[in-house]
């Protein structure tokens, strides 16, 4: 009895973790791409690390740990604009003129890269809630 238990067991996690590995259309689920590079966590507290350093022509992609929406832009509230490499006109709906700003909130497990073609040191908030904050340095 308890090896009949156990055998129902392994089937039907077997049967759950297989479940999740396909789309309902019967197709295989899409498996995320691996993050490269230099990442940001978003998390409720703030952005982990809070101050990052790159080289030009870096790419920093931001993670939301958090179970609620974040929005990064480059400061200062709510005009966006210090980051000084812009979209060309006209500016994509959602978005500031900088070409820094994820232009929407970004659910949880989402992410929003951006490369920093320009040197100096770059403040940002989450637009969703400016009182967290983060830098990063671009050399």
């Amino acid at each position: 009895m308890k090896s009949k238990l156990i055998l129902i067991l392994i089937f039907l996690s077997i049967v759950i973790f297989a479940s999740g590995c396909v789309q309902e259309n019967g197709q295989p689920a899409p498996t995320p791409a691996p993050v490269q590079g230099k990442i940001i966590e978003i998390t409720s507290s703030g952005f982990n690390p809070a101050t990052l350093m790159i080289n030009a022509s870096e790419t920093v992609t931001f993670i939301n740990k958090d179970t609620v929406p974040h929005w990064v832009a480059t400061d200062p509230h709510p005009g966006h604009d210090q980051y000084p490499e812009y979209f060309e006109q006209p500016v994509p709906v959602g978005c500031s003129r900088s070409k820094f700003d994820a232009c929407r909130g970004l659910p949880q497990g989402e992410t929003f890269s951006f490369t920093f073609n320009l040197t100096g040191t770059w403040t940002y908030h989450d637009h969703l809630n400016p009182l967290l904050k983060g830098t990063v340095v671009v050399q």
